[in-house]
């Protein structure tokens, strides 16, 4: 039997690059195990550190083809896992119970699509193999729940008369203002109060165990906003955008935002990029082209993706299945998951957030 080179094997491990963080799997830390038995059989276990269940095929066939050419490879057995960690927060925030990171969904301005790509990167990053779950920051105009499809008129189920427990759908965990109120009730409230509801929301909430928590944060960049991201804990933000001038001059404003409180922007989405024709599904730019890019680009940044203006988006989101759920096949959905594991990648090679998470505090009178 052909003795087997471990150098060999590990340099045919070297040939695959991570498509999202252009690093071999070494470099990443991401190999467990590499080892062969006496009768040429490979053993493979890999461990990615973000949401990757889309990749795992592909890189399971690379990976294992390159080892099957290694002199001596009767056989190989390569298995793929992925394993989140908690990362830092804004000036080392501590973390809130039950969540190991919170990504904040942010937009310059209102009307670019902010709620529909939080729901959907939600949905994308919990088909990617994570425990996700969404909170709803827009006190004045909650949608997630409708989105969503939970029942109009739905209540979270509470816990010791103190805790909310969140409500389910499609996989994910969830929580909003519109739960508790009817649609019919005007959030006439100042700054503080809103801040105030939003935090309360967070920390009275008790998260299962998510990797990931996206907050879907009220539109434009004042007190409000600025308040949420100085108190939150956020992990990275994701800036969301249209092509035209306008909105782009927004998502520079909300990119200087997040900086000034020292949250890194891990990218911007350029949505409604191009329109589609649901006729003849001709393609055509009407709000402009590359402006997402050219933000990015000034910005040392990254273009996470362009999403396009589509009738069905706006149908499956207002039906309350989202286009990831209801078309998970489609270029759409294609795109949203390509967002989502490039959001959970750029996160991943922030530092660990090694303290522990704040404690839930109760309150007797003895």
């Amino acid at each position: 039997m052909t003795q087997i080179s471990q150098q060999a094997l590990e340099s045919a491990v070297r040939q695959y690059l991570d498509p999202y963080l252009e690093k071999d799997l070494f470099d990443l830390g991401a190999v467990r195990t590499l080892q062969a038995d006496a009768d040429g059989r490979v053993v493979l276990e890999v461990e990615l550190g973000y949401a990757s269940e889309g990749i795992a095929g592909a890189l399971r066939q690379l990976v294992g083809n390159a080892l099957e050419d290694v002199p001596g490879v009767t056989a190989v057995t390569v298995s793929v896992g992925q394993r989140i960690h908690a990362h830092q927060a804004q000036r080392d925030l501590q973390s809130i119970g039950g969540v190991k990171n919170i990504i904040a969904v942010a937009s310059g301005k209102g009307g670019v699509g902010k709620s529909t790509t939080a729901v959907n990167l939600a949905l994308a990053l919990h088909l990617e193999g994570a425990r996700v779950g969404i909170l709803d920051a827009d006190i004045y105009g909650p949608s997630i729940g409708m989105m969503l499809g939970i029942p109009e008129g739905q209540r979270p189920d509470t816990r010791d008369n103190k805790y909310f427990l969140p409500v389910r759908a499609h996989g994910i965990q969830a929580m909003s203002m519109a739960f508790l109120v009817t649609d019919k009730t005007p959030m006439v409230w100042r700054g503080p109060m809103v801040s105030g509801a939003v935090q309360q929301l967070l920390t009275q909430t008790l998260w299962d165990e998510l990797d990931y928590l996206v907050v879907d944060m009220p539109p434009g960049t004042g007190d409000i906003q600025l308040t949420l991201a100085q108190k939150v804990p956020v992990t990275g933000a994701v800036i969301v955008t249209t092509p035209q001038d306008i909105a782009l001059l927004d998502c520079k404003k909300g990119i200087e935002m997040f900086r000034k409180v020292d949250i890194p922007v891990l990218g911007v989405v350029e949505n409604m990029s191009m329109h589609i024709c649901s006729n003849c599904g001709h393609e055509e730019a009407l709000f402009g082209h590359g402006g997402g890019e050219r933000v990015a680009e000034e910005y040392d940044t990254v273009l996470l993706g362009q999403l396009p203006l589509h009738l069905t988006i706006r149908e499956q989101t207002d039906s309350g299945t989202p286009s990831v759920i209801a078309e998970p096949d489609s270029e759409v959905a294609r795109r949203y998951r390509d967002i989502a594991r490039r959001v959970s990648a750029r996160l991943s090679q922030r530092a660990r957030n090694l303290s522990a998470p704040i404690p839930s505090i109760s309150m007797t009178d003895d």
